[in-house]
């Protein structure tokens, strides 16, 4: 069995390996030129909204999990006074530098796993910010959580905005994309080789990724045993994946397919 600390140096690896493959698609040459603009933002309407119900102007902001800084640049434009995206692949935190650059807004990049976060960042801000994609990687979400909620002030907001575990036991590439293919409760983690991708075919390579799947009752107690108290819980039957996901908004019966959620610190 891999330890986690393996599992967690393994998915920085795999992660560092896939960045280029990202930096080439053309997402990339668009938000090359979308983040010069003031108003640039990439989030979706659900989760600004939720953004803006909760207020971030004015308030400092650390998104766990930034990728490529894409989206921590985007919640200037919600009116956040100070962001800082955490993430602990450097190679695409070096694409979040790029941006930065370009961008009219200064985001600051600290490069850690989140289990290792620094000091400087204990009880500093105001709002967390976990979206799509966080989660899985994580081996163990009540140890997970613990280190996020360190990061809020007392009274400070955590917001996610994630895919809901239901859909996780669905293949949309199946030929019965209906058909239930994958236990909730599957407690190994799926391991993965090749590049990491949200669109089109993993280049083939060597390095093992672990993508672990977590019911909504380890998210919850997860949240609530870090000193977080639920303040909304809202599950929705659009889409927050691939594209290859939409199928599952087609059929007459709604499925949940992506929830928010917002806990304030104790």
């Amino acid at each position: 069995m891999v330890s986690h600390t393996d599992v967690i140096a393994k998915n920085r690896d795999a992660w560092n390996a896939s960045a280029d493959h990202h930096r080439r698609s053309a997402a990339w040459s668009q938000l090359i030129d979308a983040v010069a603009h003031k108003d640039f933002s990439c989030l979706d309407s659900t989760l600004t909204d939720q953004l803006k119900q909760i207020g971030i102007a004015g308030k400092s902001v650390i998104q766990l999990g930034c990728n490529n800084g894409r989206e921590a640049i985007s919640l200037f434009a919600l009116g956040a006074l100070e962001v800082v995206g955490v993430d602990q692949s450097s190679a695409f935190l070096k694409q979040a530098h790029e941006l930065a650059e370009i961008s009219p807004y200064s985001p600051e990049y600290v490069e850690s796993d989140i289990h290792e976060l620094p000091a400087s960042l204990n009880e500093r801000f105001e709002v967390a910010l976990i979206t799509i994609g966080v989660l899985n990687w994580m081996p163990n979400l009540s140890q997970f959580f613990t280190h996020v909620a360190r990061t809020l002030k007392p009274g400070g907001t955590l917001v996610i905005y994630e895919t809901h575990p239901f859909l996780e036991m669905l293949d949309p590439e199946s030929s019965d994309p209906w058909r239930i293919s994958t236990s909730y409760f599957l407690t190994e983690p799926m391991v993965e080789t090749g590049a990491i991708v949200y669109e089109g075919e993993a280049e083939p390579n060597e390095l093992q990724s672990y993508w672990h799947l977590h019911s909504l009752s380890d998210v919850l107690m997860g949240v609530t045993g870090a000193g977080l108290s639920l303040r909304a819980f809202d599950e929705y039957p659009h889409s927050n994946r691939e594209e290859l996901y939409d199928v599952y908004e087609q059929g007459a019966a709604q499925i949940p397919m992506c929830y928010t959620l917002v806990a304030e610190k104790r």
